[in-house]
């Protein structure tokens, strides 16, 4: 397919910068894959849209999921854990500030890590750079990696948990530029861009369809027999990356760090022998799911890494059934839906959510693809 094909206009005021008040009062729109029919609001017993005091038909909210499944059903979620991986520093002599992007730790002993520098022109090996006022934490910029990316050495000499622990003090929650060029982080993010299950410390970016599961929904899934595989997969900043080419055969995805266990693998393949529905929870669990699936189309144990880029016409092998965001226009993310849902489908659904005024992005609306 094209990239052309991806585009679609998004009116500025559909990015959502802010959560819901609370975590599942999101709306949700539900797309049947094989029947290609499109739901969008809440019916009585006998199918007729429910109406609001006004006489306006009530809109789906993301509590509505659990509609959809039964007891023995599974959901696979992405248990990575957001560091707050944005610091804002000073350049040595000049005092500009620069916006520094921690991606990895590279060598704990030496304290090295793999960052992006913003300007990235201003910063060159030899610079150093302080991130206190007190001037303790201090980093020397030791090798260029990309236009845009340096490897750091900090200079702080104590034990490794306590280095770690000032630093991410200096830290904030990674949004997307696309909120933070609107409005700034501010520390509820920290638990806001946060799941609730997240568990494994590595992603500078948080698997946004899981943001949406609440303390009190994942219950009521259990209370219901619905059984829950976590998988990790550390979300990188490739799926914000433009795409520079047309034809997407040729686009490359960034590799992104990823685990499922052999407990993952049993919970899921017993769910699918016995003809239950399995739901991926977001596009980087598709992906996972997707690099780990036998021929035999069961869930394999996998540690390792995956840079694979999942689009129109592909044929999945794990999941059933998908929940996901309403992601930005020509955004692999939106590609990896289409491919999900079907490219017609999903298309109709995000010109419904545009019409509708859904909202988009990491803390906006979501999206439920069954099989009817």
């Amino acid at each position: 397919m094209k990239l052309s094909q991806f585009k679609f206009k998004l009116p500025e005021e559909l990015i959502a910068l802010n959560p819901p008040y609370h975590r599942d009062e999101c709306r949700l729109m539900v797309v049947h894959r094989v029947s290609q029919k499109i739901e969008m609001y809440k019916k009585d017993e006998n199918g007729e849209p429910l109406k609001d005091k006004d006489g306006n038909p009530e809109y789906l909210d993301f509590r509505n999921v659990l509609d959809y499944f039964d007891e023995g059903d599974a959901f696979i979620f992405n248990d990575t854990k957001v560091f707050p991986a944005r610091l804002y520093g000073t350049k040595e002599k000049t005092d500009a500030k620069i916006e520094v992007f921690l991606l990895r730790e590279l060598n704990e002993e030496m304290r090295l890590w793999d960052v992006l520098v913003e300007p990235a022109r201003k910063i060159r090996i030899g610079n150093k750079l302080f991130f206190d006022e007190s001037g303790s934490m201090v980093a020397e910029v030791i090798d260029n990696t990309t236009s845009r990316g340096r490897t750091l050495r900090f200079l702080y000499d104590c034990p490794h948990d306590e280095f770690k622990h000032d630093l991410y003090a200096l830290g904030e929650a990674p949004l997307p530029h696309y909120i933070v060029d609107r409005r700034p982080a501010t520390p509820e993010d920290i638990d806001d861009f946060q799941c609730i299950f997240a568990k494994n410390e590595g992603a500078v970016t948080a698997p946004a369809s899981g943001l949406h599961f609440s303390r009190e929904m994942m219950k009521r899934m259990e209370i219901k027999g619905i059984d829950f595989a976590f998988i990790t997969l550390h979300c990188a900043l490739g799926n914000f990356h433009d795409i520079e080419v047309e034809d997407l055969t040729k686009h490359k995805m960034d590799s992104e760090q990823m685990f499922i266990s052999a407990e993952a693998c049993k919970t899921v393949n017993n769910a699918k022998l016995a003809g239950h529905h399995v739901c991926a929870v977001g596009t980087s669990v598709i992906k996972a799911t997707e690099t780990a699936v036998g021929t035999d189309k069961m869930l394999k144990e996998y540690e390792g890494w995956t840079n694979k880029f999942i689009f129109p016409p592909y044929e999945f092998g794990v999941a059933d059934s998908m929940i996901a965001n309403f992601y930005h226009p020509m955004s692999t993310l939106l590609m990896s839906t289409a491919a999900f849902g079907g490219y017609d489908v999903v298309m109709e659904a995000y010109n419904l959510a545009v019409k509708n005024g859904y909202k988009f992005g990491c803390y906006g609306d979501a999206m439920l693809i069954v099989n009817d």
